[in-house]
């Protein structure tokens, strides 16, 4: 059987639309018990992607310098190249 948790792939946006689509599905309450069950766990595997992608975001905004006037002048490559 597949992985069905391995999200490693998706981007915020694919991540998200599925997370939503699982919430939805789960909070109609016509989802039997293990499907429920293997819904949950993607859904925590597509959060948890979408915190990761998140923080990666915000840590390339955090990298944007700034000059004496307050503009941005550039931005600072995560890895220090």
């Amino acid at each position: 059987m597949a992985d069905t948790t391995d999200v490693s792939g998706l981007s915020f946006e694919r991540a998200l639309a599925e997370l939503e689509a699982i919430v939805q599905k789960l909070e109609s309450g016509n989802v039997p018990l293990e499907e429920s069950i293997s819904l949950y766990a993607r859904g925590e595997a597509l959060k948890a992607r979408c915190d990761a992608l998140l923080k990666d975001a915000e840590a390339k905004v955090e990298k944007i310098t700034h000059g004496a006037d307050g503009k941005a002048t550039g931005t600072v490559p995560l890895d220090g190249e």
